[in-house]
């Protein structure tokens, strides 16, 4: 599963400290669930670059992130696979595993900076806190 975001600019941050940040692009927060494999990880990285999602000079979104030259922010994110249809609490088991979530994150990091030139990433497991930037 996963969850985009386009920005003017964006920053991860660890305990206060910038580990990752990007200006115009794509923050992209990413979940590994189970079942996932790295051939989804390749087709996941293939629409998220070649998604129209930004205007061109008419105002329409005709333009990829690759178009406009922007940037990727990777997130890891296990929360977009909670489970909230069993009341208050929410439940992970759609989530892959830890040791799993980890290989396919950085499987996927990996597949994206050798296909785009403006890949920042966020760190697994760690708690972070997100800074929007403007233009």
């Amino acid at each position: 599963m996963i969850a985009l975001l386009r920005v003017a600019g964006a920053e991860v941050k660890i305990s206060g400290a910038s580990v990752g940040r990007i200006g115009r692009g794509l923050l992209v927060f990413y979940c590994a669930e189970r079942g996932d494999t790295d051939a989804g990880c390749e087709r996941l990285l293939q629409r998220i670059l070649k998604l129209r999602c930004f205007p061109d000079d008419e105002g329409r979104m005709n333009r990829s992130v690759q178009d406009v030259s922007g940037a990727l922010l990777v997130v890891s994110q296990f929360t977009l696979a909670a489970d909230t249809d069993g009341g208050n609490r929410p439940g992970f088991s759609r989530a892959a595993a830890p040791d799993e979530g980890r290989r396919l994150y950085e499987r996927f990091v990996e597949a994206a900076r050798a296909r785009h030139p403006d890949v920042a990433r966020g760190r697994f497991g760690i708690g972070i806190s997100i800074d929007f930037l403007t233009e």
